[in-house]
């Protein structure tokens, strides 16, 4: 069986659901609820079905509701995520309960109603669900819905379009005491002869429901598809939508282009309470907006949907720039942004003065979570790239909430006290205070050069492992491919950007920073890593593998250094950057003058440069790596053929040579470089500049003097 509707997709697959349990079928119904980010977000919104079990305490049938639990999302809901509970000992707590201030209180009874010992901890929204007598339960925040919700005639609107089948709820906290009103809201209706379909929360969203889980599936589809509809057939009737266009949009590649080049100055000020990564889009829904009339009246305002506000703060930073403003001199850009963000930075502070109570928690980061580009896009700052990404998409959902509230009334916000309460509400620090200690390299990105395998690829994949955001680069499209490809399986996409780049040519750098900037917000880490190896003998070495190996060894270091460091100043947040060199930098030996002396050049560079750098609080150290043979392209170009040569040895006998002339008597291999960078970049080290770490078993000759 397949429905046709317009405005949400119906994804019911009749062959998947066939043969599944109640509990599973709930967890199929979720996952493609949450597939569809018209009908939620994610994170956004809970399900739940109630069951009869056999209590394990006394074999008798018990009612039993599980529900996605505290934290989790319905679009990746498993059964591990969701918490079971007796559905009769949740519902007795009524009678222990003796007020709207025991709201706290109540969510830790919650866990004396635990079936199923292994579940996760049962979320707020449990007695939403609990004191409703459904089978299966929907309980989301669809942007259609919310717009109804939040409209200033919400209550009204509701009641016209659904015949009185639809109930409605004012605006209250998610409690304990809201899960009262929702079933007296059902048995208000009931006592007049409405048998409700579900119930819309003033200014928060929708529950609907039905006894089994495909009759649940399909009202709350057409719950959802009719509040869109209805806001289809009256958008643009009173007025243009948002007031119509206040300016017109930058064509494509330049708004990327404004984009790329504000990105680190924007990332860089947000960043002054810890470090922030950044995401950027120039969607339509959101071009519309920020070019629009409205734009000026209706930002201020913040959201409705506790969910948007949570992750997107009370509003967003506007930008007074035009939008083809000249940004290429990063000083004057942050001269001109430093009022802005002064003044946000002053607003949260007033907002939380003025609303804070005796127990309120201390204040937050008073930077912006969403910043608004005129003509250009928008920008979400936030501890990592999913949690930027996700604040991107809740405000693209306020955005759509405040359109539809507006074409069918007018929009309406939280009360800020009401938004501040939930905001620095005791279970909401609860829960940040419960989450896992930040990675070493968390909030902070990564450029290696030549990461498409290798040495590179090996330091990539152990800051990713880290926490950082990694940027591969590598100049061999296929191979950059394959392990961007890797990465993501390993890391997921919101962690890993890739850029072709031949760090011989500064175009394809700069290119690739911008990808950075775009991607990210900027760049924290540089590794230069990219290199060649030519072993010969000084009359057999040709001026083309002298310039090669100059060119990619140390043209290359300066170059991506250089572009690394305009970035790095733009975002004042200091940085790293670490420099592969080699044993050969130090030791002398046969058949070995170009790749030596340009190793030497590295070498001095790498100290150069962390003299110059140091007032920028820019560290620059190196690794000196010996005889990595392991999966390293060092050993390709006659390389291996010629040391051999030097050493009167074959090459199958090189990696036995290389241990055995070692203290230690080791092999080494790219993941002791990789752990050695982390070491330098990782904080252990912060106050460490000009310095160089031997990775090479112990060579003698090696020691620096």
């Amino acid at each position: 069986m397949s429905k046709k509707y317009n405005h949400v997709s119906y994804l019911w697959d009749d062959q998947k659901a066939a043969g599944l349990s109640e509990v599973e079928l709930f967890i199929y119904r979720s996952n493609i609820l949450g597939a569809d980010l018209r009908i939620t977000n994610y994170g956004g919104g809970n399900t739940s079905v109630k069951i009869t079990d056999n209590d394990p305490l006394t074999g008798e049938e018990t009612e039993v509701m599980w529900i996605k639990g505290s934290g989790g999302d319905i679009g990746t809901l498993k059964l591990s995520g969701c918490a079971a509970l007796y559905t009769d000992r949740l519902r007795n707590l009524e009678k222990v309960y003796k007020g709207i201030h025991m709201e706290d209180q109540m969510v830790e009874l919650f866990n004396h109603c635990i079936f199923d010992l292994s579940s996760k901890a049962p979320s707020i929204d449990t007695p939403l669900h609990g004191f409703l007598p459904f089978k299966h339960i929907d309980h989301l925040h669809p942007d259609a819905a919310i717009a109804i919700a939040a409209a200033k005639d919400g209550e009204k609107i509701t009641e016209e379009l659904f015949g009185g089948k639809i109930g409605w709820v004012p605006w209250q906290r998610p409690g304990f005491d809201l899960g009262l009103q929702l079933r007296t809201c059902l048995e208000n209706a009931a006592a007049k002869g409405i048998q409700l379909r579900g119930i819309m929360l003033g200014s928060h969203g929708l529950f609907t429901w039905a006894d089994n889980a495909y009759d649940c599936y399909i009202n709350t589809l057409e719950v959802i598809e009719a509040c869109a509809e209805y806001i289809a057939q009256n958008e643009g009737k009173k007025r243009p939508i948002f007031g119509g266009a206040k300016i017109q949009s930058l064509p494509a590649d330049q708004r990327t282009a404004q984009a790329q080049a504000l990105a680190p100055v924007l990332r860089g000020l947000c960043s002054s309470y810890q470090s922030m990564i950044g995401h950027f889009t120039d969607d339509e829904r959101v071009l519309q907006f920020v070019n629009s009339n409205d734009l000026e009246v209706l930002a201020p305002l913040g959201t409705s949907c506790p969910d948007h506000f949570l992750r997107t703060k009370i509003s967003p930073l506007v930008l007074n720039f035009g939008a083809g403003d000249d940004l290429s001199d990063a000083e004057a850009v942050k001269a001109r942004l430093l009022p802005l963000f002064e003044g946000y930075r002053a607003m949260y502070a007033d907002y939380y003065n003025n609303c804070k109570h005796n127990n309120s928690p201390a204040m937050r980061d008073p930077n912006p979570v969403v910043i608004l580009y005129p003509g250009v896009g928008m920008f979400t700052f936030a501890k990592d790239k999913q949690t930027a990404r996700v604040a991107a998409e809740f405000y693209i959902n306020a955005m759509n909430v405040m359109r539809g509230a507006e074409a069918i009334s007018s929009y309406t916000s939280l009360p800020k006290q009401e938004a501040f309460d939930i905001e620095y509400w005791l279970l909401e620090e609860a829960k940040l205070q419960r989450m896992p200690k930040p990675k070493a390299l968390s909030g902070r990105v990564a450029f290696v050069t030549g990461s498409g395998g290798g040495i590179g690829k090996a330091i990539a994949k152990k800051f990713a492992e880290e926490g950082a955001c990694v940027v591969l680069n590598d100049n061999n499209a296929e191979r950059l491919e394959e392990a961007k490809a890797e990465f993501v399986k390993l890391f997921g996409k919101d962690n890993v950007a890739a850029a072709v780049a031949d760090v011989t040519d500064a175009s394809t750098i700069e290119s690739a920073m911008n990808i950075a900037a775009l991607a990210f917000g900027g760049v924290d880490l540089v590794v230069n890593n990219a290199g060649i190896s030519i072993s010969k003998p000084i009359l057999d070495h040709t001026e083309s593998d002298w310039n090669k190996l100059y060119d990619i060894l140390v043209k290359g270091q300066y170059l991506v250094s250089q572009a690394a460091v305009r970035v790095m100043r733009k975002q004042a947040m200091g940085g790293d950057i670490v420099n592969i060199v080699s044993k050969n930098a130090v030791v002398a030996g046969p058949n070995n003058v170009g790749y030596g002396s340009a190793k030497g050049a590295q070498a001095h560079m790498s100290r150069l440069l962390a003299a110059e750098l140091g007032p920028d609080q820019i560290r620059v150290n190196m690794v000196n790596p010996d005889a990595v043979i392991a999966d390293s392209n060092i050993w390709a170009g006659g390389w291996a053929e010629g040391r051999a040569k030097a050493y009167g040895i074959t090459v199958a006998e090189l990696p036995a040579y290389y241990a055995k002339r070692t203290l230690l008597n080791e092999s080494i291999l790219p993941v002791d470089i990789a752990n050695a960078c982390f070491a330098l970049v990782g904080g252990l080290l912060s106050k460490s500049t000009g310095n160089a770490i031997n990775v090479d078993g112990g060579v003698a000759a090696g020691f620096l003097r």
